[in-house]
């Protein structure tokens, strides 16, 4: 057997953690019990060594399919085949106060047929040994070595086996007949046998009801309903109930490049990210998520220290320290070596991460809850740095390690930073630095000076770039520019003849950009194929807008997943699921579906209604 393709997988979580279910029934990531914690299961990144907990029956051929159950993230596994028909129901129960377990519920919808489970959790990414115990007939304890060891309880309603660090078992189920399966912290106190499967049946129900109450809150009503809720449901997957801290991916280690060295950790909660993310959350009518965020990021510019600048990532509990280091214990997804833990990234020095965060700023205390005074005075003592640090060089948005550039992205970003700002303080009659003005106003003139390139019609990546730069197409969406100014038309049309195949959107021409310090086939970009689709609703081009829209849905996962970049053949590249790739999947639903609607009442004839 190898290593199954990224989008064959599905999540589930507890905003806590998460894992990854294949299509064959197999969990193979997880870290446990946080997001960032190390790894319990992690065969996605190494076959043989990462850990899995599988569930297999033994149907002589057979076809499989997943779904969701409507508006939640639980998730279905079925098994189908003329022999019978089994079907795994995974889900982790939501909450802070919840215990935190997976759970996994197999039923024989028809037939019979026999089942083996193979439980086999690797401990701190494979690297630390675990001794295992038996409680009783059906739960297994795992207990792994060193510091702060993890200890984890395997439950089941079938009799277990130990078989050296693994439990198995081998059972077969008739038609109608159900088998339940639990993992959790061991520290917490075992639900009673002949309770088991009660308890668990209610926390089926409870966690479906949470999802469908928690989806029923969104003020989204127009179309594409449910590829915007099934984004929604992702991004709430990813923001942490116990900080408000939104992570950009819950995987590490997968390649943007299979066989290549671009295989970064994305467990962490970047400022631009999240500072995005709220934007959905807010757009969606979901000011509570955007709210705890709020909270998060006031603590940190609280933590600060005099003269200290904003990081550009945290881990979830606010830590800014994520050093990043290779782990030499897995092979990596399909040998894409080195698998990297941490994110020296963190040490970068990215501008734009304070436009997308004012700009979140600016959002929140519009339509969420006017932000505090003292939060208000922390934001100040950033945008008085900004204001004199703005015009330097940095490694902005696509975190290049090749070397540092004066990017068009982080001008535009510092403009907005400071524009907002500057709109904050006037919405509240907040006390106001009057060089914000200045310096805002230097830095638009610095782009339509520095940044147009007259000969080819558009804004280059960086002044005297060889190429544009995808992340110019959120020029118009922060409103920096008309979406129908004609140069910024031209741009647009300099990015469709250079970046996009069809509906899919590189980010830049690597053969003439910077550096980025690494030689591998780049991909598109998910999140930028959606940016391009706003664009060009904006700029009136409707039905264009929509056919690339729908086109780009068709590259999600069976699930309606993405991952952060689509490979030559359409697979699905990088950390899994990427959260900046469904907040532009929202945005730009919003938009053209805006746009569609107020397209149909200007051609509304009021003397026929």
């Amino acid at each position: 057997m190898s290593y199954q393709p990224i989008e064959n997988y599905g999540i589930i979580g507890n905003l806590n953690t998460v894992s990854l279910v294949g299509l064959d029934g197999s969990i193979d990531f997880m870290c446990f019990p946080q997001f960032d914690s190390p790894s319990v299961f992690a065969r996605l990144l190494d076959y043989k060594k990462g850990g899995y907990f599988s569930i297999n029956p033994e149907f002589k051929q057979m076809k499989t399919k997943q779904l969701y159950l409507p508006d939640t993230n639980v998730l279905l596994t079925r098994f189908l085949s003329s022999e019978g028909v089994g079907e795994i129901t995974d889900f982790m129960p939501v909450g802070q106060q919840v215990v935190r377990r997976l759970i996994r519920r197999l039923t024989m919808v028809r037939g019979e047929v026999k089942f083996k489970l193979a439980c086999c959790p690797r401990f701190n990414y494979g690297r630390d040994e675990h001794r295992v115990s038996q409680d009783s007939e059906r739960v297994v304890i795992f207990k792994a070595g060193g510091e702060n060891a993890l200890e984890v309880r395997l439950q089941a309603t079938v009799p277990l086996q130990v078989h050296g660090s693994d439990a198995m078992a081998e059972f077969t189920l008739k038609a109608g007949e159900v088998a339940d399966f639990m993992i959790e912290n061991a520290g917490n106190e075992a639900i009673p046998e002949e309770a088991f499967s009660e308890v668990l049946t209610s926390s089926l129900f409870e966690t479906i009801a949470y999802w469908k109450d928690w989806v029923s809150r969104s003020t989204y009503t127009g179309r594409w309903m449910e590829v915007v809720n099934r984004s929604a449901l992702v991004l709430k997957l990813l923001t942490s109930c116990q900080y408000g801290s939104i992570i950009a991916a819950p995987t590490f280690g997968l390649p943007e490049t299979v066989g290549g060295k671009r295989n970064w950790d994305y467990r962490y909660t970047w400022i631009r990210d999240a500072s995005f993310t709220v934007y959905s959350f807010i757009r969606l009518g979901y000011t509570k998520e955007a709210g705890a965020f709020m909270n998060w990021i006031e603590r940190i510019c609280k933590d600060i220290r005099e003269r200290e600048r904003l990081g550009i990532m945290y881990s979830i509990d606010g830590n800014r320290q994520l050093q990043e280091y290779k782990l030499d214990s897995f092979e990596g997804y399909k040998c894409s070596q080195p698998v990297r833990i941490g994110n020296d990234a963190y040490g970068q020095l990215q501008l734009d991460i304070y436009g997308e965060l004012m700009d979140s700023v600016y959002l929140y205390n519009k339509y969420g809850e006017p932000i505090s005074y003292d939060f208000w005075n922390d934001l100040t003592k950033q945008m008085d740095w900004l204001s004199e640090n703005w015009d330097q060089e940095d490694d902005s948005i696509w975190e290049v390690r090749g070397g540092a550039h004066n990017f068009l992205y982080s001008r535009l970003s510092c403009w907005v930073a400071l524009d907002r700002a500057v709109k904050i303080a006037k919405m509240r009659s907040f006390p106001i630095n009057g060089h914000w003005k200045k310096q805002r106003d230097r830095i638009y003139r610095q782009i339509f000076d520095e940044f147009w390139d007259e000969k080819r019609q558009a804004f280059m990546q960086f002044p005297g770039a060889e190429t544009v730069d995808a992340s110019s197409l959120l020029m118009p969406l922060f409103r920096f520019i008309s979406p129908k100014d004609p140069r910024w038309l031209s741009t647009l049309k300099k990015i469709d003849q250079d970046l996009v195949t069809d509906s899919l959107v590189y980010r830049y021409r690597p053969e003439v950009a910077a550096p980025d310090g690494f030689r591998s086939r780049e991909g598109t970009f998910s999140m930028c194929s959606f940016w391009y689709v706003e664009c060009l609703s904006r700029a009136g081009e409707l039905d264009k807008a929509r056919f690339c829209f729908e086109k780009m849905l068709g590259y999600a996962n069976h699930l309606g997943l993405y991952a952060e970049q689509l490979g030559y053949e359409g697979e699905h590249l990088g950390n899994f699921p990427q959260a900046f790739t469904h907040m532009a999947l929202i945005s730009a639903a919003y938009n053209l579906n805006k746009q569609f609607n107020d397209n149909r009442n200007k051609n509304i004839n009021l003397d026929e209604i």
